[in-house]
């Protein structure tokens, strides 16, 4: 076995967790918003909207590279078929329960919501698989990608792995954010280009919900997976991140304004799709520092309340999402004011959560099945660095 001695990256896990958490805030301020879902508000809010918008614009990019850097950590500590086998478990599990007993009734109850139960027999076989696909992966899309990832995992570690150890990464040493600012827009472009091009030359493949999570959603996030483990290897390159940089800040907020100006004023014939990826490559990467900075400077601490969020993250984020559409269903359109739905939606939603999170930490099967980890040990109150990193 290979070991790695590393001192706990505290403010790695805390960040993880809340990112994750994030989805919460987001999914229900997506009722809200002025973007079209399976449920909205009678009117839209403005506030709420933008809220949503910035959430959606970086909050992945970031999650990825702590993906990336927690896999690499792991990759380095473990033999690669143990390491494969282990995370591909405490992936693949969780997200296969998920859909049985989550998405599933999310999928029935959402038929019955919008109307729709009754034409499901009119669908063609293919249209019937992809709207399962679609509304099956639902939420756990990033699980998919991450399976997909680590098993890229194999090849990408080693080769970076023996980039290494012939001393072919020198150049990352002297890096800059700005070096890396160019070389993320450029890699923004060449998406924009492979997307466009398969809208040119097949348009249906865009529309196919597989093929976007298991192509198009990691090459997306590939580079920044790719990043993470090379910020793991290269302290000079983590410390780009962990120190705050007001070019970044000043740079995330810039993006974040094209975006807004994209979604506003952009049109899908007219490249507005295209322009998003460069802007949320780009952004993400700034977000990358902003939030790692923050985050080294405030969270860098073990405290038993953060390690009980850190360890419960996965199963609320997992729970959330159809509490969030039951909701949205049928309370939201019985209270008036947007802010006290969004308000009041996030205590149910929280609140059911965390009680059912309790329930299933006393059941041994059901923890097994929302974490992938064999449950022959009591539970215990450090947090995790195995299950999504």
């Amino acid at each position: 076995m290979k070991t790695t001695s590393v001192q706990r990256e505290y403010f790695l896990d805390s960040i993880r967790a809340w990112l994750m958490l994030l989805g919460i805030p987001f999914h229900i301020s997506l009722i809200y918003s002025s973007h079209h879902w399976h449920v909205n508000s009678v009117a839209p809010s403005w506030w709420l909207t933008l809220f949503n918008d910035f959430v959606h614009a970086f909050r992945m990019q970031v999650f990825f590279v702590i993906s990336g850097y927690f896999s690499y950590m792991l990759f380095l500590r473990y033999p690669r078929a143990r390491w494969w086998k282990v995370r591909v478990e405490r992936v693949g599990i969780p997200m296969l329960t998920a859909i049985a007993v989550l998405t599933l009734p999310q999928f029935i109850m959402l038929q019955y919501v919008k109307g729709q139960a009754d034409k499901w027999h009119t669908l063609s076989g293919y249209e019937k698989y992809n709207t399962l696909a679609w509304e099956l992966i639902s939420h756990l899309w990033f699980l998919l990608v991450l399976v997909v990832l680590t098993t890229l995992g194999l090849i990408w570690f080693k080769n970076i792995s023996a980039r290494i150890a012939e001393g072919r990464f020198g150049a990352l040493k002297n890096i800059t954010l700005g070096k890396l600012s160019i070389i993320f827009f450029s890699l923004g472009v060449l998406y924009a280009i492979i997307r466009r091009t398969l809208l040119i030359l097949y348009p249906p493949i865009l529309s196919d919900g597989m093929f976007n999570f298991i192509v198009m959603q990691t090459l997306f996030y590939a580079p920044f997976f790719i990043l993470g483990a090379l910020a793991f290897k290269h302290p000079s390159l983590k410390a780009l991140f962990t120190t705050p940089s007001r070019g970044c800040t000043l740079g995330a907020a810039a993006a974040f304004i094209a975006y807004l100006i994209n979604q506003r004023y952009g049109s899908g014939d007219a490249w507005m799709y295209e322009t998003e990826y460069v802007i949320t490559m780009v952004l993400g990467l700034c977000m990358v520092n902003v939030v790692f900075s923050l985050g080294h400077r405030l969270l860098n601490f073990q405290s038993a309340r953060v390690t009980y969020f850190v360890n419960a993250s996965l199963f609320i984020y997992l729970v959330h999402h159809p509490l969030t559409l039951f909701y949205g269903a049928y309370i939201t359109p019985h209270i008036g004011s947007n802010t006290l739905g969004f308000i009041s939606g996030l205590v149910f939603v929280i609140g059911i959560a965390l009680v059912l999170y309790e329930i299933h930490l006393r059941i041994p099967v059901l923890r097994f099945l929302f974490s992938g980890k064999p449950q022959n040990k009591p539970v215990t109150t450090a947090p995790e660095q195995k299950e999504l990193q």
